[in-house]
């Protein structure tokens, strides 16, 4: 409590973890509340948090309540699953895909991620996984990050198609990038572009600071 109250004032790490995949791993009281950072950006809870809701409310939290399967690729600490459970109240099935185990072991032991009876997490690459899986989902969220990095498999035709595949009539993709350059911007257009009229695509810039959100519905 004492920890929690100074961190109103300065950050206090209480956690650190040297990851192979995702380098340095932080858990830090800040402002009161836990999070996780990689070494150069916040990887759940804090701002990613404040981002990822902003995406579900431009949804719509209601219409969220009546997916079936929900999809998170890169789970991290588990934030976006936190508020879709807490705050939005899904009640469907929730299946979290993370390539790095040790960020994995940090959601259980200090974000209770474990807890959360309608959700299962599957420790694989997410390019591997939406190759296997023959689940449909009403709700695909993408956040895949390598401390400021996105792989290039995101935004590669294969990649966008297969999970177009997945996503179900009147689903949604929910999509958190960084821009950080112009070279990110024209990316990100060219991205949008690879959607056709059987698509609905949004984009928000400037969620915080140098994050872009794409939110995608699949008309038919």
């Amino acid at each position: 409590m004492i920890k929690k109250i100074l961190s109103y004032f300065i950050p206090i790490n209480i956690h650190q973890k040297n990851s192979e995949i995702n380098k340095s791993l932080e858990v830090t009281w800040a402002n009161g509340q836990l999070v996780l950072d990689s070494k150069n950006t916040n990887y759940s809870y804090g701002s990613l948090q404040r981002i990822l809701r902003k995406g579900l409310h431009y949804i719509g939290f209601e219409r969220i309540r009546g997916f079936k399967n929900v999809l998170v690729l890169g789970v991290a600490g588990g934030s976006v699953i936190k508020t879709l459970v807490d705050e939005i109240k899904f009640k469907g099935q929730i299946t979290g895909v993370e390539l790095d185990a040790n960020v994995i072991e940090i959601a259980n032991n200090y974000f209770g991620l474990n807890e959360i009876p309608n959700l299962e997490i599957v420790i694989d690459d997410a390019f591997e996984f939406v190759l296997k899986t023959k689940t449909k989902y009403d709700l695909i969220i993408i956040d895949i990050f390598q401390d400021t990095k996105m792989p290039n498999f995101l935004f590669e035709d294969f990649f966008i198609n297969r999970i177009n595949f997945l996503l179900n009539v009147n689903g949604f993709i929910l999509f958190n990038t960084m821009t950080l350059n112009k070279k990110d911007k024209d990316r990100n257009l060219s991205y949008r572009s690879r959607f056709d009229e059987n698509y609905s695509v949004r984009m928000y810039p400037k969620v915080e600071d140098h994050n872009e959100l794409f939110t995608i519905k699949k008309l038919k």
